[in-house]
């Protein structure tokens, strides 16, 4: 089995079981057998146990395939997703740090009704996060083990969002006034630029920061 495929299975193992227990089939079959936090840990596991092999067969076959792309970067190109990099990690922690009607486990008095900040540029900060972060990484990996690994995190977030948009709406009230108010994909409205001028300067800061972390730590993956 080639590579990519390989890693495409493994996603798509990821995805379904992620995607599957948090559905309006099973999770209230399973919250009501197991309990709200044995669920949440069977959940967690599960993603785990997915997860991680993915990661770790990709690390054993990175740049295999065939070579899909091979673009001339440059020192520019390279800050240019560095930039990029400092925004996707900029979401993800302030997604982390910004309670929304989608977060899991707040009391329903704390969900907040009116957009701020990082959810006047996406409702879904973490996971968008992730997968530009993902999206930024396709333009120095062109081989196809490479492609689908890091393809597979924007595929993710949007399809999982979507997912969850759907499901929310028919458990959670509210929720759809919510999606009316803020934008799926980020940068999508001009009330982005409001959304950034919104987010505390220590987030920013903790983003960049995180950016050049992983920059140093796991350089070869910005390549």
């Amino acid at each position: 089995m080639p590579a990519w495929l390989a890693i495409a299975l493994l996603w798509t193992l990821f995805a379904a079981t992620h995607m599957a227990l948090s559905s309006t089939t099973w999770r209230p079959r399973l919250v009501a057998a197991l309990g709200e936090r044995a669920f949440l840990g069977l959940y967690s596991l599960v993603a785990f146990a997915t997860f991680v092999p993915l990661v770790w067969y990709y690390m054993g076959h990175r740049h295999e395939g065939a070579l899909l792309w091979a673009l001339p970067i440059g020192t520019a190109g390279l800050w240019a997703l560095y930039a990029g990099q400092a925004v996707a990690w900029t979401l993800v922690v302030a997604g982390l740090a910004t309670p929304s009607p989608a977060t899991v486990g707040l009391p329903e008095s704390r969900r907040p009704t009116e957009p701020r900040g990082v959810h006047r540029i996406t409702r879904h900060p973490l996971f968008m996060g992730v997968g530009l972060a993902g999206l930024l990484h396709l333009p120095v990996n062109g081989f196809a083990s490479d492609v689908a690994f890091w393809l597979g995190f924007p595929v993710f977030a949007v399809v999982g969002c979507a997912h969850q948009d759907a499901r929310k709406r028919r458990t959670q009230v509210g929720y759809a006034k919510w999606v009316e108010k803020t934008p799926f994909l980020p940068f999508a409205n001009a009330d982005a630029i409001r959304g950034l001028r919104e987010i505390s300067r220590l987030i920013v800061a903790i983003g960049i920061s995180s950016t050049a972390a992983l920059r140093i730590i796991h350089g070869p993956l910005f390549h």
